[in-house]
């Protein structure tokens, strides 16, 4: 029995949809290497999608529209056909639950740029059978985390589980003017920011060098940076760290450090970096 990776996608502004970039290159790459590993469905929790009170909702949506994208041509994603699965998202359900959540279907959500937008990329050719995981609008890192974690199981089943947010994500401190004047979101007319630079390197360095259980403190205690607030204005788009930290922090991934396989700049100030955790066939290791 092996375990499959786990991905930390920052997603970044809504353009990268439209274009090419070594980021979205990445995920293609991912894409086809789940495809030749026999993915069984992919679980996501994106960055854009949260649950208020204390709960936490599954989407069951059979046949769910998407979220404009600003800035990209409607040709780009309209067309792409979801598959959304039902069956694993009831089973979603049931295990988070079981794990003290105040868990629920949600069959009326219509899928978000955050999610669908990745699945464009790395599945050109068809989106596989696909759940979509909201967060919780209280944005508690552990409460996250265990959401991961409790979803952990399926990735022994071929369930690739990914997690869509940002690594520095500030759209208050990003710089509008080349998209607004040119149309151009990569344009990086002067270099980020000391404080986007010293924020990035932080994730980088928790995610490279820390595995199971180090790997979930870590990441929570990231929240704590000088920096964090900087980065991120809202906490929504730094949960979906969260997440894959609880789904690849286990006992069992001791000895299993993350990788930045790609990174693209946009904006001046938002850096997407793209993490992967794991590889496809990795045994599981044996915890007393």
């Amino acid at each position: 029995m092996g375990l499959t990776p786990v991905h930390f996608f920052s997603h970044g502004s809504t353009m990268m949809l439209g274009e090419e970039t070594e980021s979205a290159d990445y995920w293609k790459k991912c894409g086809d290497t789940a495809l030749a590993n026999g993915v069984k469905g992919v679980i996501m929790m994106g960055a854009h999608w949260d649950a208020n009170g204390d709960r936490i909702e599954v989407a069951t949506n059979p046949n769910p529209g998407k979220s404009p994208v600003a800035y990209v041509s409607p040709e780009k994603y309209v067309d792409y056909k979801l598959v959304p699965d039902i069956a694993t998202g009831k089973r979603c359900v049931e295990i988070l639950r079981a794990e003290g959540f105040n868990a629920s279907e949600n069959d009326k959500f219509d899928w978000i740029h955050d999610t669908y937008l990745i699945l464009i990329r790395m599945f050109p050719g068809g989106c596989p059978p696909t759940t979509i995981v909201s967060m919780n609008a209280r944005f508690d890192p552990h409460y996250h985390m265990k959401v991961g974690s409790s979803l952990r199981q399926l990735r022994k089943e071929g369930y690739l589980l990914i997690g869509t947010g940002g690594a520095v994500h500030n759209l208050y401190r990003n710089k509008w003017m080349p998209m607004i004047r040119f149309s151009d979101n990569l344009a990086q007319e002067t270099p980020p920011e000391p404080w986007a630079l010293e924020f990035r390197q932080a994730v980088e360095d928790v995610i490279s060098h820390n595995s199971g259980p180090n790997l979930r403190r870590g990441i929570t205690r990231l929240m704590k940076h000088p920096q964090y607030r900087d980065a991120h204005a809202t906490d929504d788009h730094f949960m979906a760290a969260m997440f894959v930290a609880g789904a690849a922090g286990d006992e069992e991934d001791s000895g299993t450090y993350g990788k930045l396989c790609a990174e693209t700049w946009e904006l001046t100030n938002m850096c997407n970096s793209q993490f992967t955790i794991g590889a496809w066939g990795q045994p599981v290791r044996a915890t007393s």
